[in-house]
């Protein structure tokens, strides 16, 4: 009982900084032209988005190219920016890539930049100004990266654009600063906005994409945010109930998107059978392996997407509430894998 009361209050003294924002304490900006500011690229020796469990193999001719934006990785109190050299937030990243990105080889290259994140912390002070200083900071450091990537690509390529968690709304960023009203916009196979609250109504309007509605859809917009039952996501519709829409509405009372990763579709419910293949860890994804039906996927009236009871082989990592934030992706890596050539293929045959 008194953790129910008081976790709220116990997470925000343990990550938010104390500390004023200076850009400085960030380190320097990342050199987008240098290979040693991405964590995955096509020159890149070392690459882990070009992970595959076993039976899997990546692309071997380019279809589209991902732009892959890592989720947070920065959890330190001392800063409101990680450095990129930061090893521990670092090694996070290459995880996620290994494990989220790899999801996407089978397109062609993924590009995914390290930049210099807003830490943890940021996304509990919402209403910090220094909040929206960090974000600010990583979206300069991400923007600049975007556009490195679109300089290395064929003006015909199919773009393919994946995001998790601080990753997706800086995605979001992207599509109203850097898509809307160009010419990029006609090269997008879908915007994969991952673990991040999307209204419905006080969001959509006002993003460039609308949501994929159909499993075949392309140039469209797929986001899910995934919580095992008994689900409490409480921390979540917290922050986007106090939040205004970039429509310019209030998110409070609206559903957020949910798109169902089982079906390709928005909304509706699809069984543990329909999933191809989990990408379940043995430890830290130094090996993995795939899993055919493992967990269903349901998206409730308020948009959070279902997964059931609680499953086994990612119970270190769980959030508060039975959510399963860190795992959005995992959970149906290969069914978001079959998604993304699903889409591209739609695309090219118009």
């Amino acid at each position: 009982m008194c953790w129910a009361l008081f976790q709220d209050r116990f997470i925000r003294w343990t990550f938010v900084p104390s500390v004023a924002f200076a850009e400085k304490d960030a380190g320097p900006a990342p050199d987008y032209a240098k290979v040693t500011a991405w964590v995955a690229r096509p020159d890149l020796a070392l690459d882990p988005s070009r992970y595959t469990p076993p039976g899997i193999t990546p692309g071997d001719y380019p279809r589209a190219a991902t732009f892959y934006i890592p989720p947070t990785t920065y959890l330190s109190k001392e800063r409101w920016n990680g450095p990129v050299a930061d090893a521990d937030a670092k090694a996070r990243t290459i995880l996620f890539a290994k494990s989220q990105a790899s999801a996407f080889n089978e397109m062609g290259p993924v590009w995914a930049p390290y930049y210099r994140q807003a830490t943890l912390g940021a996304f509990l002070a919402t209403d910090d100004p220094r909040s929206a200083q960090a974000l600010d900071l990583a979206y300069a450091d991400v923007a600049r990266a975007f556009d490195a990537f679109l300089a290395e690509q064929p003006l015909d390529r199919p773009i393919i654009l994946v995001g998790h968690s601080q990753g997706s709304l800086l995605l979001l960023r992207l599509l109203r600063e850097k898509v809307r009203g160009t010419d990029l916009f006609s090269r997008i196979v879908a915007a994969y906005a991952i673990g991040w609250p999307i209204s419905t109504t006080a969001d959509l309007p006002a993003l460039s994409l609308p949501a994929c509605k159909a499993p075949t859809a392309h140039g469209c917009l797929v986001a899910w945010q995934s919580f095992a039952e008994p689900a409490d996501p409480r921390l979540l519709t917290a922050y986007f109930d106090a939040t205004t829409g970039y429509a310019g509405l209030p998110r409070k009372g609206t559903a957020m998107l949910c798109t169902n990763p089982l079906t390709g579709k928005a909304g509706g419910s699809a069984p543990a059978s329909a999933n191809l293949g989990a990408l379940v860890p043995d430890k830290d994804y130094a090996t993995a392996s795939l899993k055919k039906g493992f967990v269903g996927a349901t998206c409730t009236p308020g948009g959070v997407l279902s997964i059931g009871a609680l499953p086994e082989g990612f119970g270190s990592y769980v959030l508060p509430g039975n959510n399963y934030h860190v795992f959005d992706v995992a959970l149906f890596w290969a069914n978001l894998r079959a998604d993304a050539r699903r889409r591209t293929a739609a695309m090219s045959a118009r």
